[in-house]
């Protein structure tokens, strides 16, 4: 294996590469890696020199801060390629700069801009032919950290590591979902980290999940620690509601992510004179819109989807179907965000990045 220097990156790349053993013609989201992966030490109070090596296994004590304290954190960003070649990101400093509040809710290093930037262009630069061009695929990027430091004492690690990964991925088709509003468990709760892109928010959702999903629905819409009256994500997604010809969002909280699609759609919306709104929603005012017919779509909003359709709702043991629409918000709002990403319109608000 080859081993240079550029740019203050250590690079080792690997002798022989998978990429001609992949269809990318038949992709599923996040379980085919490309060759190599980038990756940077926290230790001894500092940020080690960043490197990109082949994509491996990573060996770990088993005292490990992060199998007993679950110090762990990760982004999910994506990489596109135009028709003339080109590659862009879609506003990578948002995640970055997340990625920095997650970690120091955790207790976790903050890392260089510099670093966490570079890294990734570089990478992407190496990695270019990874990236797939059929409608509605990208390369999927996965930034994470977890604590490495060692001991059984429950503190924060004294060391951490920070691993970029991707995953060429194709259309992420998830259909229309029929969601619980769910009236017991909680996502997350004042004060906690449900904000953060912290691991164990996700970890903790799978069985209340698997609950709903034996009762016959896909997914969950989580409701507020508190009182379980208002709604406040779809799954691991934001929600969106349209009730007549209003976009409605619930604001986010300690306990909900500001995520960067969902911030995407309410300026595009709004660019477009689509009324908007962002306060708290009722789980009754969603019935009480359903019944009158005034409740014309939800839908989940986040990076791996873009937009996820919910067909219907449960809540209190009764059903309620949403409307089969020809022209939705949600529908409408995706191809404007996505035609930013691939470079197939203008970009009015600065959010494409050329690699």
């Amino acid at each position: 294996m080859a081993t240079i220097y550029t740019e203050d990156i250590l690079i080792e790349k690997a002798k022989t590469s998978k990429i001609n053993d992949v269809d990318f013609n038949n992709l599923s989201f996040g379980s085919t890696y490309t060759d190599h992966m980038f990756v940077c030490d926290y230790e001894n109070g500092k940020w080690q020199t960043p490197k990109i090596m082949p994509y491996q296994p990573i060996s770990l004590d088993p005292s490990s801060k992060i199998f007993h304290y679950g110090q762990s954190i990760f982004e999910g960003m994506k990489a596109y390629k135009d028709a003339a070649g080109d590659v862009f990101l879609f506003r990578p400093l948002d995640n970055f700069n997340r990625m920095n509040i997650s970690a120091k809710r955790l207790a976790m290093p903050e890392m260089p801009e510099a670093y966490f930037i570079n890294g990734l262009k570089t990478l992407l630069k190496i990695e270019k032919d990874w990236i797939p061009t059929a409608e509605g695929s990208a390369l999927y990027i996965r930034p994470f950290m977890f604590a490495t430091g060692k001991g059984f004492h429950a503190s924060p690690a004294d060391a951490y590591k920070l691993v970029i990964a991707f995953a060429p991925s194709g259309p992420y088709f998830s259909g229309k979902v029929n969601v619980l509003i769910e009236e017991k468990y909680s996502r997350s709760a004042n004060g906690g980290v449900g904000f953060a892109k912290a691991g164990g928010n996700y970890a903790g959702q799978f069985y209340p999940t698997q609950l709903a999903k034996d009762k016959g629905y896909q997914q969950v819409i989580w409701t507020d620690d508190n009182t379980h009256e208002y709604i406040e994500e779809a799954g691991a997604m934001n929600i969106f509601v349209r009730i007549n010809d209003t976009l409605l969002t619930v604001p986010t909280s300690d306990r909900i992510l500001d995520g960067i699609t969902r911030k995407s759609i309410l300026t595009i919306a709004e660019a477009e004179g689509i009324k908007t709104e962002v306060r708290k929603i009722k789980a009754t005012e969603l019935v009480e819109a359903a019944e009158n017919g005034s409740l014309k779509e939800m839908f989940g909003a986040g990076t791996a989807a873009v937009v996820s359709p919910i067909s219907g709702f449960g809540y209190k043991g009764k059903d309620f179907e949403l409307p089969e629409l020809e022209n939705t918000f949600g529908q409408f709002l995706k191809k404007k965000i996505t035609d930013i990403q691939t470079n197939k319109s203008e970009d009015p608000f600065g959010w494409r990045v050329k690699v």
